[in-house]
């Protein structure tokens, strides 16, 4: 019967040369995780455990799928985000560490006022992981949450429903959006998005995991305009965030600069660019003024 320790050398052979050895190593330890309900420390405690075989089989097939370059977050269909569960198919991206760190952000800058704070606005949702991560850690504010996709809404709305939140979800497109005539867009006191940054030559650098199975919609960007959502947000949050709202994004980190700027040509104040865990310019922060244009 195949082991523990099998099924590792299996995977290492298999995928060593789609993935490094960390991530490699992460991979395998949550499919057997996932798939023999054991926690990762007996795991690596008993390396010689033998398997049922319809476990083995079920191993097996995981690994065909992961040496297609398909995310291990696809084939189980979940993942985990701030410390939440979240469904996930090819419909949304995958949510990222990077993106807990723009939501940890948002809540630490909210803080005690989340009672003044009342309505939150997350363009671009996909998974709803930002949305429904704020909702879960600041109660008393009203989340909603839009995205040009009725495919990723409909997963949105199903990790609304696992978390137990209320989000009222919409489907429009900010960059033609008819959400500037919606009831819901009177007076935001934040809004936030991780919007499509994602350039052609910036494709040509990722892995295939993430180009041959996530949504291009959600990622790619013209390379002549690459800016195009940062724009249109800040131009949506002139007229729907109040004065001293706060505008948070996840950024291209080779545009940093370029978001600051835009955001400045717009009157927006404090601005504040941050890093994200690997040292890489990754979000911003602006509040609103009172004579911004």
């Amino acid at each position: 019967m195949k082991t523990i320790k099998d099924v590792f050398a299996d995977f290492r052979k298999a995928l060593n040369t789609i993935y490094d050895v960390n991530e490699l190593e992460a991979i395998t330890l949550l499919t057997v995780s996932e798939i023999c309900h054991l926690s990762k420390t007996k795991i690596k405690a008993f390396p010689e455990l033998e398997l049922l075989e319809n476990k083995a089989e079920e191993l097996e097939r995981i690994l065909n799928e992961l040496k297609t370059g398909k995310p291990i977050q696809y084939i189980l269909g979940k993942t985990e985000f701030y410390g939440l569960p979240f469904f996930v198919d090819e419909s949304v991206l995958i949510p990222r560490p990077e993106t807990e760190e723009l939501v940890e952000w948002a809540i630490s800058s909210v803080g005690s006022s989340q009672f003044a704070v009342g309505n939150i606005l997350d363009i671009g949702t996909g998974s709803g992981c930002i949305a429904i991560s704020l909702k879960k850690n600041l109660s008393a504010v009203n989340v909603s949450a839009i995205d040009i996709s009725k495919a990723a809404l409909d997963t949105a709305k199903r990790n609304a429903k696992l978390n137990n939140v209320n989000i009222q979800f919409i489907e429009d497109d900010i960059l033609n959006s008819t959400t500037h005539h919606s009831p819901l867009t009177t007076n935001y006191s934040l809004i936030i998005s991780n919007p499509p940054y994602v350039t052609v030559h910036d494709k040509t650098q990722m892995h295939i995991n993430v180009t041959d199975f996530e949504p291009h919609n959600a990622l790619f960007v013209p390379e002549n305009d690459p800016l195009i959502f940062y724009h249109a947000i800040a131009g949506f949050a002139l007229t729907n965030l109040s004065e001293n709202g706060f505008l948070f994004f996840e950024i291209n980190e080779s545009l940093g600069k370029e978001t600051v700027k835009l955001l400045t040509h717009k009157r927006f104040k404090n601005i504040e660019l941050r890093k994200d865990m690997s040292g890489r310019d990754r979000m911003i922060k602006a509040i609103l003024s009172s004579n911004a244009e």
